[in-house]
């Protein structure tokens, strides 16, 4: 399996088999990261109104699309392209300081036998409900850049209790990221231990059970151009 990081909380999970997802894809002009070129057969957004989570209508080809947030609220799991999807509801933040807070989602897939955790937009610390959801996850797509999405040290005791075995942070401050409101890496990564962090130096990263490190290590990817 192939993870690559094209920008905030967008990425391209591509199966041994070719099936592709792209998570919560953003609009470049706001956003301030290049255009998504690439075709997936699924597409899942955390919300379906957030122009930086939502931009489903931009991926190019026929994807089929799965908003995580409708998703949650009729049943919670789907299989699409044999991809099991599953969502519960959240919240962005309820002290959010540029507007009213509006619902999302947060997703888990199933790819390649391996659990992947998407935290959609979350801005609050999860709840006994919502932590149990990401129970067992193999590899967690972290919300790392603070207000208005979740806390820091709420991150951080969501990784201590769900340990996933690796983190891959998104949606923080970079040199394309238009909006200046979030934090840059370093305030995540001094959560942890210099001996805990990784570095792909490129955008994409290849993945296999055999390779998971037995605890939790924080994977830093670069993102697309």
């Amino acid at each position: 399996m192939e993870i690559k990081w094209y920008g905030h909380a967008s990425f391209r999970i591509t199966a041994d088999d070719g099936t592709s997802i792209i998570t919560d894809p953003y609009t470049p002009e706001t956003a301030g990261y290049a255009p998504i070129d690439e075709t997936a057969d699924i597409v899942v957004i955390s919300s379906g109104n957030d122009s930086f989570h939502c931009r489903a209508d931009l991926i190019p080809g026929m994807p089929k699309v799965v908003n995580a947030l409708e998703l949650a609220q009729a049943g919670g799991e789907q299989v699409v392209a044999g991809i099991s999807v599953r969502a519960i509801q959240a919240m962005e933040a309820l002290d959010h300081r540029y507007h009213d807070p509006e619902q999302n989602a947060l997703y888990r897939l199933t790819v390649d036998g391996l659990h992947i955790g998407h935290m959609g937009d979350v801005g609050n610390p999860l709840n006994a409900e919502q932590m149990a959801f990401f129970a067992g996850l193999d590899v967690l797509l972290a919300l790392a850049g603070g207000h208005p999405t979740i806390a820091l040290p709420d991150l951080y005791a969501l990784i201590e209790q769900t340990r996933p075995r690796l983190v891959i942070p998104m949606h923080f401050r970079t040199l394309r990221w238009k909006p200046r409101n979030t934090f840059w890496i370093e305030s995540f990564l001094s959560l942890f231990d210099d001996e805990q962090i990784d570095f792909a130096c490129d955008t994409n990263v290849i993945l296999d059970r055999a390779g998971l490190p037995a605890s939790t290590r924080i994977l830093v990817l670069a993102h697309a151009r």
